[in-house]
């Protein structure tokens, strides 16, 4: 809601407001058409709360939600500054929730503070419930990408998600879900610090399987909520949308939603672009709260290390990278020496063989989707063996087999 400053038309708007809706009461619609403005600027307005008095000088943007306005405090305070965001809107639930949020995270540097919360009352015009916000003089992300035109370097882009994701690692923690992550809710303020925004459509959970998917902005929610796969949205739904932040931070346009297909081209580590492909891929395999995405960008993975084995036999395995061989005949010879062979890793995988990275892996060099699966059933304390080819086909081999199976009777052999 508080987007980037645009100019106070002088004259009345023709089209259609995007908070409008076809339902709404005709004084609403009667106000709108006559001034395009739910407040007129240069209106003053007096919150009955603080007693104190805002006079509306401009508007910023508007929403679903209703509309944004700066605003300038008249007389004095020690607790409100000279200059605030007023947002008028004639939703009471979002209002609500805004104002419960505001108080729930006040004094958090990263989270757009409310100074101020009342309904106005006036004997013309319907019942306005406004909001006196922190004013953020850079504008939504999105606008502030679009003027500057520039990426952010990663170690700037780290920081600040790191800022935001300490806003969101307490909300998940206590049980809610933002759920409105986009980049329209996301503030620039002074020296380029990101802080969070609008928690018009956050909602509590009862429990972890999360709450019913029904308002949300298309541009970063999850494909699986649009699609109606996910009928709820959960904390892991979250992190898809501080990944898609994430990526467009590195990136410098948040005009649309990053994909998967592109995260292997971003201008940043592998490192990172395996945290962004983990937090936008596949939905069971997210990081499924804001706690697991803070230690991912604090700790590096271990690295994937090369194992050694005795034998094949009884062993759960699967190929990943570019071998020598066609892969089918890897596959018969892994089966001839007792291995049962998967296409992929899963929760029964104990031995994976790597052959050469593949130049088009997902998020580079050590972070092909087999590989990143690798990772993360590690990190669940599964036990995985990395064999390379070389050493594979010594356990694979005929050779190998015979050489088994004499062993086998030189120690059945032995006297007891």
């Amino acid at each position: 809601m508080l987007a980037a400053p645009v100019r106070t038309p002088t004259r009345s708007r023709s089209a259609k407001p995007a908070s409008e809706s076809t339902t709404a009461p005709i004084s609403r619609r009667a106000l709108l058409s006559r001034t395009g403005f739910l407040l007129v600027p240069p209106e003053a307005i007096v919150s009955p709360e603080s007693r104190l008095e805002y006079r509306v000088d401009r508007m910023l943007g508007e929403g679903g939600y209703g509309q944004a306005y700066f605003a300038t405090r008249l007389g004095r305070s020690r607790s409100v500054p000279a200059s605030v965001c007023i947002k008028a809107s004639e939703h009471i639930d979002g209002w609500l929730r805004e104002a419960y949020f505001g108080q729930l995270l006040d004094g958090d540097p990263r989270a757009i503070r409310v100074f101020d919360a009342f309904p106005l009352l006036r004997p013309d015009r319907p019942v306005l419930y406004c909001l006196a916000l922190e004013y953020a003089p850079d504008g939504d992300l999105r606008s502030f990408l679009a003027a500057s035109g520039k990426r952010w370097p990663e170690v700037a882009a780290r920081r600040e998600i790191a800022g935001i994701l300490q806003v969101l690692q307490k909300l998940h923690r206590g049980q809610m879900l933002h759920r409105d992550l986009t980049p329209m809710n996301v503030f620039v303020c002074g020296d380029r610090t990101l802080k969070l925004g609008d928690f018009g459509i956050a909602r509590h959970q009862s429990d972890r399987r999360g709450v019913r998917a029904r308002t949300m902005n298309r541009l970063t929610a999850p494909l699986e909520i649009l699609d109606g796969g996910a009928p709820k949205w959960q904390a892991r739904d979250d992190v898809y949308q501080v990944g898609q932040l994430l990526g467009m931070l590195v990136k410098g346009d948040a005009r649309a939603r990053i994909r998967t297909g592109e995260i292997r081209r971003l201008p940043c580590t592998d490192h990172l672009k395996e945290i962004v492909y983990r937090c936008i891929g596949e939905r069971r395999k997210r990081y499924e709260s804001a706690d697991e995405l803070i230690e991912a960008l604090r700790h590096r993975p271990a690295a994937l290390k090369i194992g050694a084995l005795r034998s094949l036999e009884n062993v759960h395995l699967a190929f990943t990278g570019i071998l020598t061989t066609r892969r089918s005949e890897a596959v018969r010879a892994a089966r001839r020496a007792g291995a049962v062979v998967h296409g992929s890793p899963s929760a029964k995988t104990t031995v994976v063989v790597r052959g050469r990275p593949n130049p088009l892996q997902a998020a580079g060099r050590d972070a092909g989707r087999k590989l990143m699966e690798i990772k993360r059933l590690r990190e669940r304390g599964q036990r995985i063996t990395l064999l390379d080819e070389k050493r594979f086909w010594k356990l694979a081999r005929p050779g190998n087999e015979k050489r088994k199976t004499e062993n086998v009777k030189r120690k059945s052999r032995k006297p007891r």
